[in-house]
């Protein structure tokens, strides 16, 4: 049982909040969103969940760059040397920290199997943990600071795997965690929600995967078919998504960053060991797991609770 407070609770404070969304594994409300490109593979019986954060590290770099030209723009006539110079400081370690990972091979997935539910979990040592899908739990936490050029706010969802191993005593690997730097908030929750509805939902409730059976692009193809999603959705009438997916490829470099990712994620690190190869094959519906009551009254719950929300705000109370 997690010590973690139950999903749908959120903590905050004056510069900190945190959003608890499992255990129980309930819906939070918002569209799955791959918003970091780290489903590397999905298929009926499984989704693999990348670990591997170099689009994260792009987006806060290219946010911390706009931040710089804006800031020497804006400051030209006051400061210039010092402001360039202080930026350089800021953005150049984590620029060669970027570069050096870009040199290191990709780290394996984490593979959820809706049949099964149950999640594995590659270790540092070559073993697996196969982690019962309802003890997983999720936490999107989110952080501000408040300088000269007002408040920002970074934040992760971090996705904690208890060993099932463990034998309530030695302290060492007593859960394996994800950290995904996506900002916290609604980002969060998007993202989760991708693995959520993939396994209470199904594969079709979420978006596909961006790498699997791709060929690698250049810069301007993947910034091309990024644009071409959001005339898409402006085609649909579906203008807050089409201004989501702008906020992102203007402000926190998405092209670069999926170019990037594309270069190490086409094709994607596999699972390769006979235990999970075994364990990831499908089995006949009547042996897929199912839902424990206990999760089947939280969601039961948490829909009428949306349901009951969504007919309020209709009705314009």
């Amino acid at each position: 049982m997690s010590d973690l407070p139950e999903a749908g609770t959120t903590r905050s404070g004056p510069l900190w909040q945190d959003d608890y969304l499992a255990p129980p594994a309930i819906p939070t409300g918002e569209k799955p969103s791959d918003v970091l490109n780290v489903i590397w593979r999905k298929n009926e019986v499984f989704i693999d969940i990348g670990s591997w954060a170099l689009g994260s590290a792009v987006m806060v770099l290219w946010s911390g760059f706009v931040t710089a030209v804006l800031g020497i723009w804006l400051g030209w006539d006051i400061a210039a040397k010092e402001l360039l110079i202080g930026f350089g400081i800021i953005l150049g370690i984590p620029i060669l920290i970027l570069l050096y990972g870009l040199t290191k091979p990709v780290p394996p997935p984490i593979r959820f199997n809706r049949q099964r539910r149950e999640v594995c979990v590659p270790q540092k040592d070559g073993t697996y943990w196969f982690v019962p899908w309802e003890s997983v739990n999720a936490v999107g936490t989110a952080v501000s600071s408040v300088g000269q050029h007002g408040r920002s706010t970074q934040g992760l969802l971090v996705i904690g795997f208890p060993n099932p191993h463990w034998d309530g005593k030695s302290s060492g690997n007593k859960e394996y965690s994800l950290a995904l730097s996506c900002g916290g908030g609604r980002t969060a929750m998007v993202m989760w929600e991708c693995i959520r509805s993939y396994m209470e939902v199904g594969p079709d409730a979420v978006p596909d995967c961006t790498y699997d059976g791709t060929k690698r692009q250049g810069f301007f193809s993947v910034l091309w078919m990024m644009l071409s999603q959001v005339g898409a959705k402006l085609r649909k009438g579906d203008i807050g998504g089409a201004l989501y997916d702008l906020f992102f490829i203007i402000c926190l470099g998405a092209p670069l960053a999926g170019y990037l990712q594309v270069q190490k994620l086409a094709p994607s690190p596999d699972l390769t060991a006979p235990e999970v190869v075994e364990w990831s094959k499908p089995l006949p519906p009547e042996q897929w797991a199912k839902r424990s009551p206990e999760l089947e009254r939280a969601i039961a719950e948490r829909e009428a609770e949306l349901a009951q929300t969504k007919r309020t705000a209709g009705a314009g109370y």
